[in-house]
Order: structure tokens, then sequence, then C-alpha cells
């Protein structure tokens, strides 16, 4: 079952969220997107716009807006999530903080009007309707398997994090104040209708979420009201407001977000020490001592900005000749906190392994490709997770990778042992089957 106990999006004051305890079905509407594959479902998520299209003119550029007048899109939008969802979710233990948030956006500002411990669904009532507050539910994919359906497609096709919040607005009122968030964004618009303002960032590809003052940021760029069905990207940076319209029923929608922390910034910070571990075992300029009291003085001298200049480029030249580019902690904190692949069922194939036992003579096929990361370790190395095999049986995993099926005795291993015991690990993780 789902966990998402760190999302692409999430803010701090959220706090920890729990592994997926129970589900609420959807109300039956038959899925309006492709889950063929992960390339399938981005394709009809932002249909009619061409996935080329979308990476070479939006994607981290410019905000595009999908209105779309389509009452199937509608409906299935409709089934993954609704207001009335909480009150069944509220009965099996929801918390302020941590699942819920109840806010409104006063002068410009988030008034917070959480309680302590449990949330209870008359008094969320109350505050929506005598309040006219915002009820923020925090990865809802916990609970609604359909969207841990879509967001799991999701990270397979990004190979990043995708988290989700849905927003309950009540008529006339606005949950939050203008602001930009430091991840990718994707709207689906569920139930009513959502007046949106969006404005130039003030810091482009932000780094980190923030409130933007109403004087600071003048007038908006894009100006619209979002349907059922209709769907809203736009840049992590991106300034932003939305409120539900006076007169109307309430508004529901989903926020998508991604691309959290996974900039080329990020990557260098993640893999240049292990270049520089490396290279300062194999060469002993990197092992030489600073100067004296370097540590000490004000600013750097020309000479030690020099010979930094001279190592970064030794770095550099190492790089080019080099394909063991290692991301540690990013690749790390991906496989272990992504969705796993998505399960109809009780999820017994994605835990007990199933089928016939794989034998010397059996033919095998691997499972979960998307979900699977074969990566080289130091010896030295314990903090990996998963299956560990020595270096010898590489090749023998990249024949199982590339093959869509591959006889056991095929495989580039020694002794019929080694191949057997190889395919028998692989099956008691459910990421084999035989053919």
């Amino acid at each position: 079952m789902p966990k998402k106990a760190k999302a692409a999006g999430s803010r701090k004051e959220e706090g920890p969220v729990p592994c997926k305890q129970m589900k609420v079905e959807a109300a039956g509407a038959p899925s309006a997107l492709n889950f063929d594959s992960p390339s399938s479902l981005f394709e009809s998520l932002i249909s009619p716009i061409k996935t080329e299209t979308f990476f070479k003119e939006f994607w981290e550029q410019k905000p595009l807006l999908i209105q779309r007048d389509d009452p199937a899109l509608a409906a299935y939008y409709g089934s993954l999530f609704k207001l009335t969802d909480l009150k069944s979710l509220c009965s099996r233990g929801m918390y302020y903080g941590r699942d819920v948030n109840v806010c409104r956006c006063v002068s410009g500002k988030k008034k917070v009007l959480n309680k302590d411990g449990k949330a209870h669904f008359l008094q969320l009532r109350k505050d929506f309707d005598q309040k006219r507050a915002t009820i923020q539910f925090h990865q809802p994919q916990r609970f609604k398997d359909e969207l841990w359906r879509i967001q799991e497609k999701l990270e397979c096709y990004f190979g990043s994090l995708v988290g989700s919040n849905v927003y309950i607005t009540p008529a006339g009122s606005q949950g939050l104040p203008p602001h930009y968030d430091d991840v990718e964004v994707f709207i689906l618009q569920l139930e009513g209708e959502k007046h949106w303002r969006l404005y130039h960032p003030t810091v482009p590809l932000a780094r980190e979420y923030s409130v933007e003052a109403e004087e600071r940021i003048g007038r908006p760029t894009h100006e619209f009201t979002l349907k059922p069905g209709d769907l809203l990207y736009f840049p992590r940076g991106t300034i932003h407001q939305a409120d539900t319209p006076a007169g109307l029923a309430h508004s529901t929608h989903v926020t998508i977000s991604t691309y959290q922390n996974n900039s080329w910034g990020d990557f260098l910070l993640d893999t240049i020490p292990g270049l520089v571990f490396d290279t300062a075992k194999e060469g002993v300029e990197l092992r030489a001592g600073i100067p004296r009291q370097l540590l000490l003085q004000v600013e750097s001298t020309a000479v030690a900005t020099r010979q930094l200049s001279g190592f970064l480029r030794m770095l550099a030249d190492r790089l080019e000749g080099t394909k063991a580019l290692l991301s540690s902690d990013m690749k790390k904190d991906f496989t272990m906190h992504r969705l796993p692949p998505y399960s109809a069922g009780d999820g017994a194939e994605l835990s007990t392994p199933g089928g016939k036992l794989p034998r010397l003579d059996s033919v095998v096929r691997l499972q979960f490709k998307d979900h699977i990361v074969l990566t080289v370790f130091p010896d030295q190395d314990q903090s990996s997770h998963g299956l560990r095999f020595p270096l010898s049986h590489l090749d023998a995993l990249k024949q199982i990778w590339n093959s869509s099926a591959i006889s056991v005795k095929d495989l580039k291993l020694t002794t019929d042992e080694e191949k057997e015991n190889l395919v028998l690990s692989l099956w008691t993780e459910c990421l084999i089957h035989v053919v």
C-alpha cells in the first residue's frame, strides 16, 4: 500500500505523513486517463497539448491552461475527491496539521484555524460553513486509490517524488494569500469553480515557498476560472492566488506537485562530494594540506582561489571521462519514499511471490521495471537499501533488465547454482515471474 512519508510540495508545518491505512473507493466513474504506461498517462493528462510542445514551450517557463468541455472527464475528476468524502475519512482518524489544515486568507495573510488533536467532521463543516474556511487535505493518495494510481505513474514518468493536496473552499472565500511554491504544479479542478490569478515570478524557479505582498506583485499576467475537468500547470516560483466566486457552490481542486529539490544545483551538491572523495583517494594533490591559517582569514587569498580553480578544472576533466557519476542521497531518497506500484486488489502481488518457483530451465520476466533501480555501490558502502549482489552478477542483472524474457540458464554467471540463486532472490522480492 502506498506510503508518502516525504512528498514533493510538502511543508514542514504539516508534520510527518503516515503510511496508507485504509482506502475510500472512488465513486465509480470510468477512468478518462490512459494508464498503459507513464508516458501515456502524462500525455492523456495534458491532452490535447502534445508532450513535446509542453516541455519545449511551458515546462519551467510559463503557465499552461487547458479548459475542457468534457462531461466524461469532469465526472472522472469529480470522483477523485469530494467534500462529502471528509465525513468517512474523519471517522477513521484524521489529525490537524498532519492530515488536514483549516485556513483562510484575511487581509492578505494566512489565518490558520486548526484545533488540537483529532479532526472531527462536524467541526470541519462548522468552520467551512460559518467561518468560510478552506479545508486542505494532505496527501489524499493515501486514501484515494485513483490518486495513488495517477501519482505512481507520474513518479515513474518524472523520476521525482510526486505529492498532492486537496483544497476545498466555500463560495465567496479564499484560503491562501498570494504566494509561490518550490515545486512544479498541476491543478485538477474536481468540483465547482475556482477563480485564479497568476503573476510574474519575483524568484524564477524558486527553491522555497514564500508569501508575497499584494503591493509587490503588480497586475496578474493570467486571470481565469477553472471548471471541473480543467487543468492548470505553472512552474515553481509562479506567484498565484485563487478564490471561489460568490454565489456558487464550493470548489474542490487537487494540487499535484513534483520536482522539489530536483535541480542541477541539487544534483551537483549530491554528486560532487563523491567525486571529490574518489579523486582524493587516487591523487595526492587533494590530500595535501591547506595553507596555514587559511580558515582564519576574512577573505580568500589569490593563491587559494587559484588552487581551488585548478582543482575544479581537474574534477571537470575527470568527470568528462567517467560514466560513474554517482547520485547518492537524491537517488536513495527517491527510491525509499516513492509510491509502490499501483495495485487494484489487496496488494498481495507486491509483497507475496506468486506463480511457479524459478528453476534453471525456467524463462523469467522482470516485473515493475519502472520501479527498479540498478545501482553499483563501493564495497564499503553499507547504507544502500534493497537487494545487494556482488559485482560479478551485474552482467546477469543487465540481461534480465534488457530482455522481455530470458532463460535462466542463459544468464552470464559462472555456475548454475549462482543463476538459480539470483532469480530466486528476485522472485522472492516479487521482482520477476516465470513466463
